[in-house]
C-alpha cells in the first residue's frame, strides 16, 4: 500500500465565524478536540499564518487545513452474503440491506459492508489514497437506510466516479416516509449542514457547515405521512434526515431526529428507519455507458407502507415504487 498524503480542505471563513477550533471541526466534521490538536500541529493556517484556537477569523479569511490521514488499520476479510445489482471489471452496485454499517470504525470492525467486499475477494481500489477501511466506496448510505451504493473496483474507475460525484453527475433518489405533509408537491431545502454542536453523534443546519441541498417531491399523502422522492445534490452526513427535521417533517421511525414516536403505527421494525436509495443512475467511468438501476422496496417498508396506505391501496405482486410513480422523471 503506497505512503498516503494528507487531505487539503481550503475555505473561506463566514461571516460572524466561531472560534477557530469550533468553525474547523464543524466546516471538516472533525471533533472539536480532533481540530485543536490540528491547530496545535500547525496543521491548519489562516490567510497563510499560524493562529490559536480561539482565534476568530474575519469575513472572507482563507482557512487551509491539512489533515493527516489516520493509522492505517487491517481490514478483515470475511464471507458475508451481498445482494449484487451491478458487477463488471470496474464497477460494483450493491444492494445494502438496513442494519449494515459501511465502514469498519470504532463499535463496528466487524460485519461492514467493506468486511464483506474484502470477503468477496478480486480487486478494490484503495480510492486514490483512502485508507484500507473505506476501499472501494465512492459514496455511504446510513446503518439503517438501505439501498443502490456505488463501489470502485480499480483506482482509474474512483477517481473517474469521484470526480462526477463532486459535480453532481451521479443521480441518486430515494424514497422516503416523513411524518405531516409538505407545504407543496415540491419542496427544496437548501441549508448548510455540519455537527451538532451540542452532540458530536448528531449532524444539524449550522451557518458555518458544508452546503448541502436535497430536492423533495410529494409522491402521495395519507392522513398522517407523505411519501416523497428526495433527489440529492449534494451527500452529506445525514443530509436527507437532517433536511426533512429541519423543516418539522423528519423521516419515520429516525429515532436520531426526531421521527422515531408512533413506529408501532407504520409496523415499522425497531431501529428502522423508512429511507431507501431506490435509484441511482451514472455513466460508467471507463466506457461513458448510462447506467441506470432500480432497487425495489424492502419487504420491511413495503410493509410499514402498506400500514399508511389502508386498505385502499393494493400493490399486488408489483414494487409499491412503480405504483406510486417513483420514477416518472426524466433523467
Amino acid at each position: 500500500m503506497s505512503e498516503r498524503a494528507p487531505r487539503l480542505e481550503r475555505f473561506a471563513a463566514p461571516d460572524d465565524a466561531p472560534r477557530l477550533d469550533v468553525l474547523v471541526a464543524t466546516r471538516l466534521d472533525l471533533s472539536r478536540n480532533h481540530a485543536a490538536t490540528l491547530i496545535a500541529e500547525g496543521r491548519v493556517l489562516v490567510n497563510g499564518a499560524r493562529e490559536k484556537a480561539s482565534f476568530r477569523a474575519e469575513p472572507g479569511m482563507m482557512v487551509e487545513v491539512s489533515v493527516p490521514p489516520p493509522p492505517a488499520r487491517e481490514v478483515i476479510a470475511e464471507s458475508i452474503p451481498l445482494s449484487v445489482a451491478y458487477e463488471d471489471d470496474d464497477v460494483l452496485v450493491i444492494d445494502k440491506p438496513a442494519g449494515m454499517v459501511v465502514h469498519p470504525a470504532p463499535g463496528n470492525w466487524s460485519g461492514t459492508l467493506v468486511n464483506a467486499l474484502k470477503g468477496r475477494g478480486g480487486a478494490l481500489t484503495e480510492g486514490g489514497g483512502e485508507t484500507e477501511d473505506r476501499a472501494g466506496i465512492v459514496h455511504r448510505l446510513d446503518k439503517e437506510t438501505s439501498g443502490l451504493l456505488l463501489v470502485a473496483k480499480t483506482d482509474r474507475a474512483h477517481r473517474m466516479l469521484g470526480a462526477a460525484l463532486a459535480r453532481r453527475e451521479i443521480v441518486r433518489r430515494y424514497a422516503v416516509l416523513c411524518w405531516g405533509h409538505l407545504a407543496g408537491d415540491e419542496v427544496t431545502v437548501d441549508r448548510p449542514l455540519g455537527r451538532d454542536p451540542r452532540d458530536r453523534k448528531r449532524m444539524a443546519v449550522v451557518a458555518t457547515g458544508r452546503a448541502a441541498k436535497t430536492v423533495f417531491h410529494r409522491l402521495a399523502r395519507f392522513s398522517a405521512v407523505d411519501l416523497l422522492r428526495a433527489h440529492l445534490s449534494t451527500g452529506r452526513t445525514h443530509q436527507i434526515r437532517v433536511h426533512l427535521a429541519s423543516i418539522g417533517h423528519p423521516v419515520v421511525g429516525d429515532d436520531t431526529y426526531g421521527g422515531g414516536g408512533a413506529r408501532r403505527l407504520v409496523s415499522l421494525p425497531p431501529k428502522r428507519h423508512f429511507l431507501h436509495a431506490a435509484w441511482l443512475v451514472f455513466r460508467h467511468p471507463v466506457t461513458g455507458e448510462r447506467i441506470e438501476l432500480h432497487s425495489a422496496l424492502p419487504a420491511d417498508l413495503r410493509a410499514a407502507l402498506a400500514a399508511v396506505a389502508g386498505e385502499d391501496v393494493a400493490f399486488g405482486d408489483a414494487d409499491p415504487l412503480d405504483y406510486f410513480g417513483f420514477y416518472r422523471v426524466d433523467g
